[in-house]
């Protein structure tokens, strides 16, 4: 099979107007063999897949730079550069003094000169030191984020990564960083699906030139805090039957389709191929009218980052009533 080449989306011209492919393979499991992660990389990169993400607490960093290595060294990709390297910043990290030497253990992880994007992992802080997950209440700390962001834009004029970001932010902590960044942030990744559409926020983003990107599009089935509501939706099963696709592929094109880009995490060969299949066709607006009425339900809610010692003692305050 030929590779399939994903579109690219623009960043903005504060990061060069450099591009990102719309359609990125995360990284996040608990748990991977080394080598399972690898021959996942190599395979996706042999069906077309460029945009990779990773992140300090996922402990994936290491084996992905080994895979693009190998990847390299197998003529597969001609240098590092044909590739889009994400990686993000984590709580306990999270502090303006931290930020530069984080960055350059993520970059020495990764046996990599530069990221092409690097995103602050949530809107709170931890307590310096190891990197810990989950957070327990005795860690948090409120987050600098004037602090934090002027190191990450730092790290961006030295050239340590290429464009600068955030994760998990609502419109409103959005639209404060907007409200005094130099250079502003290119996306937000956050968690979106057909049940947690983030129309707020999207719309939000839009209007300022900030790309979206979404996290587990399909529900998060299988993870501690994930749902089959998404993959056994009667409305996306219906889509998907008339359309003669599969719901997760009904998913991430209706994603591509209301303007975010996503990653997807899957190691089996077969649904890596059948999630690229998605730029041949499209869903009607009838379609999108009716996923726009799923009943929305926020998987990713974080309680145990809300304490009544913390910087957040609730989860209305948390997620600024985007909830």
């Amino acid at each position: 099979m030929a590779a399939t080449k994903i579109p690219e989306v623009v960043l903005g011209s504060s990061n060069g107007h450099r591009t990102m492919p719309v359609l990125g393979f995360g990284t996040a499991a608990n748990n991977l063999e080394p080598e399972v992660l690898i021959a996942a990389v190599l395979d996706a990169i042999k069906l077309g897949y460029r945009h990779f993400d990773t992140a300090s607490i996922y402990t994936s960093e290491q084996t992905l730079g080994e895979a693009v290595a190998e990847a390299i060294k197998l003529g597969l990709i001609a240098s590092r550069d044909q590739v889009f390297i994400t990686s993000k910043l984590w709580c306990n990290d999270a502090h303006p003094d931290l930020v530069i030497s984080t960055l350059k253990k993520s970059l020495q992880n990764l046996q990599m000169e530069y990221l092409d994007l690097y995103l602050i992992h949530w809107h709170i802080s931890a307590t310096p030191g190891k990197l810990v997950y989950p957070l327990s209440e005795e860690y948090l700390l409120p987050l600098d984020l004037k602090g934090v962001w002027a190191a990450m834009e730092e790290a961006q004029r030295l050239g340590l990564t290429k464009s600068i970001g955030v994760s998990n932010f609502s419109t409103k902590k959005t639209e404060n960083l907007l409200s005094f960044a130099t250079i502003p942030p290119s996306v937000n990744q956050v968690e979106m699906s057909p049940f947690w559409q983030q129309k707020k926020l999207r719309d939000f983003c839009k209007a300022n030139g900030i790309v979206v990107t979404a996290y587990s599009p399909l529900g998060a089935m299988g993870t501690n805090w994930g749902t089959s509501h998404v993959l056994e939706s009667k409305v996306l099963q219906e889509i998907a039957e008339a359309r003669g696709k599969s719901v997760a592929q009904v998913c991430i094109r209706w994603i591509l389709q209301v303007g975010a880009t996503l990653a997807v995490k899957s190691y089996n060969k077969e649904r890596l191929k059948q999630n690229l299949q998605v730029f041949d066709w499209e869903l009607s607006q009838e379609d999108l009218d009716k996923i726009s009425q799923i009943p929305q339900r926020k998987m990713m809610r974080s309680e145990e980052l809300i304490s009544a010692n913390g910087p957040y003692k609730s989860l209305e305050d948390f997620w600024d009533g985007e909830i």
